[in-house]
């Protein structure tokens, strides 16, 4: 059973997440709190698998009610969505350098919400397609003076189908998206994914995808 803690200023997005969460015969929804430091304090009694953050709320917004979750909360303990409608790359970098494991739109169905959160419930990570477009935009912006040769030596260790995964993953397309194109199963996907990561050190799919960057896979 994966307890779920859902943290939104809107009382109508809360009922929804809610909703379609319970529906869900794997999930306690444990509360549903309407800003970060509720969040906190709540979490201090309550242990949760998995936090749904909101970015934008009175009082602190996600971003920091997550870096001061990870003070107290590692992410082998209490995993984060980030979920909101402001999907712009600075958004999305800032989550995930505040500690979030994954960043989902508010635009995202019931089936790709329970999809991300059973990724990151499972010691993966989500990102959205629109948050994976953010976060390679904001990469590919940086200034590569040279290849890293530590890293691109790293994904000299995969398969030719984890390869393809990994430029598939940065190109921005998620797991259903990637299986239509290969031909194989979402699971199968997921799996190759999973696998590029620990060969490569990278703990979710933002930093794999970086790395592909300062290895030169992708330009």
């Amino acid at each position: 059973m994966t307890r779920i803690l859902i943290v939104d200023d809107q009382e109508m997005i809360r009922v929804g997440l809610r909703t379609i969460l319970e529906a869900q015969p794997h999930y306690e929804v444990v509360a549903a709190l309407g800003d970060g430091l509720q969040a906190i304090t709540f979490l201090e009694d309550h242990p949760v698998d998995v936090v749904l953050m909101d970015i934008r709320m009175p009082g602190i917004d996600g971003v920091e009610a997550t870096r001061r979750i990870r003070q107290t909360h590692p992410a082998e303990q209490t995993r984060i969505v980030i979920l909101t409608t402001f999907e712009q790359d600075e958004t999305v970098i800032a989550a995930l350098r505040s500690g979030a494991n994954g960043f989902l739109g508010k635009s995202v169905g019931p089936a790709e919400l329970v999809a991300g959160i059973d990724e990151v419930a499972a010691g993966g990570g989500a990102l959205s397609a629109a948050a994976t477009a953010a976060l390679i935009g904001h990469v590919s912006e940086q200034p590569v003076v040279s290849v890293d040769k530590e890293i691109a030596m790293r994904f000299t260790a995969l398969t030719p189908r984890e390869r393809d995964v990994v430029l598939a993953v940065a190109s921005g397309l998620d797991n259903d998206a990637i299986a239509a194109q290969m031909f194989v199963s979402p699971f199968t996907v997921k799996t190759h994914a999973n696998r590029a990561m620990a060969k490569v050190g990278a703990r979710d799919r933002a930093q794999l995808v970086a790395f592909a960057y300062q290895a030169g896979l992708v330009s």
